[in-house]
């Protein structure tokens, strides 16, 4: 697997999951062969046995969605670990990862075609409003060099679903103003490196694991679209002080584009 290969060259220090983590419809339980057949006998090599971060996606919903939260999981395979939303310290960055799902209109409005198990969601406001009040408190409390934010839907993109209005209106401005440097997003199954032009925040798309290759592109000359790949394909992050390389893979393992972004450190005088 090239993703291994990447892993260990790169001496990676865990995994992000930008959710949909099981294909189509989520688990039926905490004993769905799926966690298995789909994780665990898929990424064998040795430089994957991390800790992988998950977040929730739409298709998770879909299916059992708090079996994804459970222990019962983490006692199956030790580098599963998957909540709602929470923040990982990890030296130099912080990353804060947020439930997008509960977020997005349309999954309640119209869902005649799918059902969705909002067991601890409901009351959706209530949990959207903790979800923003906890991101900003942590936000502004954070003293990390670099600020990271993962969540499901994307903020940009041009890809099938586009940009994701609810996200823009409620997230993007807590973004801004605690000048996060990178959104990290899945959903759109394309790879994506997008600028802000009122920011310095990269929107970066990695939702290439699967169902790639869709085709329909919503403009590749829009302001700000630095990169979009249609296939399948993963990214890797490699954090310094002063320097965030971001590289952009195909499922054999090349390169596709890579991007460096500089912090400066400021001494006192």
């Amino acid at each position: 697997m090239q993703m291994g290969r990447i892993g260990k060259k790169l001496d990676i220090d865990f995994v992000i999951s930008t959710g949909d983590n099981f294909y189509d419809n989520g688990l039926t339980s905490v004993h769905d062969l799926a966690f298995e057949d789909s994780f665990t006998k898929i990424y064998t090599s040795k430089s994957l046995q991390k800790h992988w971060y998950s977040v929730l996606g739409n298709h998770d919903y879909r299916g059992d969605a708090e079996a994804q939260l459970s222990d019962v999981l983490r006692k199956f395979d030790h580098r599963w670990f998957c909540l709602r939303s929470f923040l990982l310290n990890a030296e130099i960055v912080e990353i804060f990862f947020v439930d997008t799902t509960p977020l997005v209109d349309q999954y309640f409005t119209n869902s005649k075609d799918h059902k969705y198990d909002w067991t601890g969601v409901n009351p959706r406001q209530d949990y959207i409003a903790t979800i923003l009040k906890d991101l900003e408190s942590a936000l502004r409390e954070s003293t990390s060099k670099w600020k990271i934010v993962v969540g499901h839907h994307a903020i940009r993109s041009i890809g099938h679903h586009g940009d994701t209005l609810e996200l823009i209106n409620l997230l993007l401005p807590i973004l801004e103003a605690y000048e996060v440097d990178f959104y990290m997003n899945g959903h759109d199954h394309c790879l994506e490196d997008i600028s802000s032009t009122t920011s310095p925040i990269h929107f970066l798309t990695s939702g290439a694991g699967s169902k790639a290759w869709r085709g329909d592109v919503k403009g590749l000359d829009q302001d700000g679209v630095n990169f979009f790949y249609d296939g399948q394909g993963f990214m890797s992050m490699q954090l310094t002080e002063t320097n965030a390389k971001i590289v952009f893979y195909d499922v054999f393992g090349k390169v596709l584009y890579s991007l460096n972004k500089f912090k400066q450190l400021y001494s006192a005088m």
